[in-house]
């Protein structure tokens, strides 16, 4: 693990992030593939980070919102939605000739969240989108990567202007003072790679840390 963790550092995923021609194939040498999953509340905006950093155009479930979501998908903060995802949403980066970086964007409703312990088999990482105008609506995609003890950052996600310190958030979700907190804007490329390098940069940090602990044991 500690090899694999070490070649996404933050010099590779910085650099080999790509302009997004929509339609790059998949080179023949790539041999191995890492997984990391954008979860979060519904509409919090990932399936636009998916999107803005992805070589290919992403492979999206969105689907035009109905009557059946009615009292049942809270839109109040996001009256303008008119589509919602109901699987999850796939891009890719291309980290060198032969490593790629599979996105995966979960559903946010709590009527899919079922689907939240398979995408999260095999995964490296994860980044939990958070908006603070609905901060419990993250409660949930926490408690599910502590329970399956996958390492994580907390993105706040800043469509509006944010009214509350990242510290302030970092109370309110009950944050280990360990666990990196970062702010972007998921519509724009650099800032969701910014993201992605944060989460690097901690994987990297614990594998080593982890290599350090064993070699002393």
């Amino acid at each position: 693990m500690h090899s694999r963790i070490s070649e996404i550092s933050e010099r590779t995923v910085s650099t080999a992030l790509p302009g997004g021609s929509g339609h790059a194939p998949l080179r023949e040498s790539a041999s191995n593939g890492l997984k990391i999953v954008i979860v979060g509340g519904f509409g919090v905006g990932k399936t636009t980070m998916v999107k803005s950093v992805s070589e290919i155009r992403p492979l999206s479930t969105e689907e035009t919102m109905t009557q059946a979501g009615v009292g049942i998908d809270d839109s109040s903060f996001v009256r303008d939605k008119t589509t919602t995802t109901v699987a999850f949403d796939f891009g890719r980066i291309s980290l060198d000739e032969q490593m790629v970086l599979y996105l995966f964007g979960a559903p946010g409703q709590e009527r899919f969240w079922f689907l939240w312990d398979r995408l999260f088999s095999g995964t490296l990482g994860a980044v939990v989108l958070v908006d603070t105008n609905r901060l419990s609506d993250s409660w949930y995609a926490l408690d599910r990567l502590e329970h399956h003890g996958t390492p994580f950052i907390v993105a706040r996600n800043n469509f509006t202007e944010p009214r509350h310190t990242l510290e302030e958030v970092r109370e309110a979700l009950d944050l280990p003072p360990d666990v990196p907190m970062i702010d972007c804007d998921a519509r724009k490329r650099d800032s969701s790679k910014a993201v992605l390098v944060a989460l690097a940069r901690y994987l990297y940090s614990l594998s080593t840390n982890g290599a350090a602990g064993e070699s002393t044991a």
